[in-house]
């Protein structure tokens, strides 16, 4: 596993890091979706003045890791209140977990997964838990392998449809 630079965006970082974040959300979710779905959620979602919002906001971070100076993968933790179904005190949501895909299967998103489990650790928060699409088969068995166990599901609004997200914990 190659070693990564993992730390928390700053301010100047978040142009670089919507853009990474546009990319490598069309990588994971342009198959097997409309299109016209992909970019409302990315209009939506994945735009400077959201990642604005969720970077003041003191119970969100956005931890990056770099690769010869550029962001290549991300992560975002939600801390109650703005968790976005489990509302547990004890609890650490992993709101987003990204990795461009050219840097896929070298271990980077294992190291912001560990990062994370980290920062929950440091907060005394107990466990874990993200949504993770029905349909993203590679990501859940990235998950399983780490080992988060399915414990529900919740409906995603995404474009002109409703997916359903499997809810996934594990204790830290």
């Amino acid at each position: 596993m190659k070693p990564v630079d993992i730390q928390e965006v700053t301010a100047n970082e978040l142009e670089e890091l919507v853009l990474m974040a546009r990319k490598s959300f069309l990588e994971a979710f342009t198959a097997g979706n409309k299109i016209e779905n992909v970019y409302a959620y990315l209009d939506e979602a994945f735009t400077p003045a959201q990642f604005e919002k969720e970077f003041i906001n003191p119970c969100s971070k956005f931890f990056v890791a770099k690769s010869e100076g550029k962001i290549i993968g991300y992560t975002k933790v939600n801390q109650v209140p703005s968790q976005t179904d489990i509302h547990d005190e004890e609890s650490l949501e992993i709101a987003r977990l990204y990795v461009l895909e050219v840097y896929k299967g070298q271990g980077f998103g294992k190291q912001l997964l560990d990062y994370a489990f980290d920062f929950a650790r440091k907060n005394s928060l107990k466990y874990v838990w993200l949504g993770v699409w029905e349909h993203n088969k590679h990501a859940i068995q990235f998950y399983e392998k780490q080992g988060f166990k399915k414990f529900g599901t919740h409906p995603f609004p995404f474009g002109d449809e409703v997916q359903t997200d499997w809810l996934m914990k594990k204790d830290t």
